[in-house]
């Protein structure tokens, strides 16, 4: 089992994932989806989440050798953005939604250098835009955004047209498609549940109307 099937099967066994191809979600955005994800439970999970971070590291390491500082974006980006800072001993700040409305008003906690290359870290990606934003407030600051990792990607077309329109590259751990062809290898859904999942990657906006 590679990385990512590995840590496609660890969020499936801890409910972290659910698939519902014949009674699907209606996200805020208003989409409906056969697919719904709660990253945020993995850090209660010690053996899942020693694999997240391992395979952060793995990822940051590989993908983009040259980060000098690790950021979590808030609130689910934070945890494993410190684990994976400690794990490679490297400085990490975190990034809010959007700045203090009291004090200095910042938006970055932290301390680092406007030299230093940063790797920001989210829980999952849907149209990366969260994470966009808090690589946004860095570079308006002159801060270095060199990359963004995530444990989990919908593969929404949005995502990359949106990394692509910021020139920031992105890496995940596992995706929608190792997701659910692990959930029918592992028996939880069947051959036309794989098929209508498969549907709704392909077309997502227009999927069940």
């Amino acid at each position: 089992m590679n990385t990512q099937q590995q840590i496609a099967s660890d969020l499936l066994k801890i409910d972290a994932v659910t698939l519902a191809p014949n009674d699907p979600f209606t996200w805020a955005s208003g989409i409906k989806a056969p697919i719904y994800t709660d990253n945020r439970i993995t850090i209660s999970f010690t053996d899942v989440r020693d694999h997240i971070e391992t395979g952060l590291v793995e990822l940051i390491k590989n993908k983009f050798p040259k980060a000098d500082v690790i950021g979590g974006v808030a609130t689910a980006g934070i945890p494993h953005a410190a684990i994976v800072a400690d794990k490679m001993d490297l400085p990490m700040i975190y990034v809010r939604s959007k700045p203090k409305d009291h004090g200095r008003g910042k938006q970055m906690e932290g301390s680092i250098d406007k030299s230093q290359s940063i790797v920001l870290i989210d829980d999952l990606l849907s149209t990366g835009k969260s994470v966009l934003n808090a690589a946004k407030a860095l570079t308006d600051e002159g801060y270095n955004v060199i990359g963004v990792v995530a444990i989990f990607s919908y593969e929404l077309p949005d995502s990359r047209q949106n990394f692509t329109e910021a020139g920031i590259d992105f890496a995940t751990l596992t995706n929608y498609s190792t997701i659910i062809e692990q959930a029918q290898s592992e028996g939880s859904i069947s051959e036309a549940d794989l098929a209508t999942l498969r549907q709704w990657r392909d077309d997502p906006w227009n999927w069940g109307k």
